[in-house]
């Protein structure tokens, strides 16, 4: 049976061999954190890394709010917030890449359900404004002129970009939608059998997914015929 100090000493030489391979633990070799993400092969150094550039970035929003700092501080300081969001972006990628959350999605889920009320930043081509900068010269202005111009929007800017999803045209191409309403079916048809009500069997047909719209060609060919019916009714004796 081996003595203690001889299984320490075993555990040592597997370590130093581990390390020697480049396979030693993530926490033994966390340092500084890689100027690229993508650097990162360990999904807890990933995770460790972007906790730390929340922490930064939670101490310079802190920092920011002091109007006092004076402008140039305050540029500083809000560029070098903008800086680590899209840092933190990034790392966000890596850890959906190694196997961990989608941070981006929950991110974006978040500020969806928070809407306008919890979003206290102002934005401008995807730079955010933080506490003072909000009130720097010019900032005031950016905003005021992108309120002008979405107040100016018409309706037909509106609906121009809006994308046949917004409908719901094409909720049923992955067939999710179709397997839920057929599961709902059985289910509800099972309920009425049991409690001794009537079953009606429908078997709803989804084989055609959209409106058969004709198209140009045929319009006017069927206002073409139209009009012949027209022409021969009216000189007919």
């Amino acid at each position: 049976m081996a003595r203690p100090a001889e299984k320490a000493r075993s555990m040592l030489n597997k370590w130093v061999k581990m390390r020697e391979e480049g396979n030693a633990p993530a926490m033994s070799r966390r340092g500084k954190r890689p100027f690229l993400a993508s650097e990162c092969h360990h999904l807890a150094d990933a995770e460790h890394y972007r906790n730390q550039i929340i922490r930064e970035i939670s101490v310079g929003i802190a920092k920011i709010q002091n109007p006092a700092l004076g402008e140039h501080t305050i540029r500083d300081l809000n560029d070098d917030i903008n800086k680590k969001l899209r840092e933190k972006y990034h790392w966000n990628k890596r850890i959906k890449d190694l196997g961990g959350l989608d941070f981006n999605a929950i991110e974006k889920q978040r500020q969806i359900e928070q809407g306008e009320e919890g979003n206290q930043v102002l934005e401008a081509n995807g730079y955010k404004y933080f506490g003072a900068a909000k009130d720097l010269p010019g900032v005031k202005e950016l905003f005021e002129k992108q309120t002008q111009k979405l107040q100016s929007r018409k309706r037909g800017d509106i609906v121009k970009h809006i994308t046949p999803e917004y409908y719901g045209w094409r909720d049923e191409e992955d067939g999710v939608i179709l397997e839920l309403e057929e599961e709902e079916f059985r289910r509800q048809k099972r309920r009425k059998a049991e409690s001794g009500e009537n079953v009606y069997e429908f078997k709803p047909d989804f084989s055609d997914d959209y409106l058969d719209i004709p198209s140009h060609d045929e319009i006017a060919q069927i206002l073409l015929e139209e009009k012949k019916k027209a022409l021969l009714a009216k000189f007919s004796f």
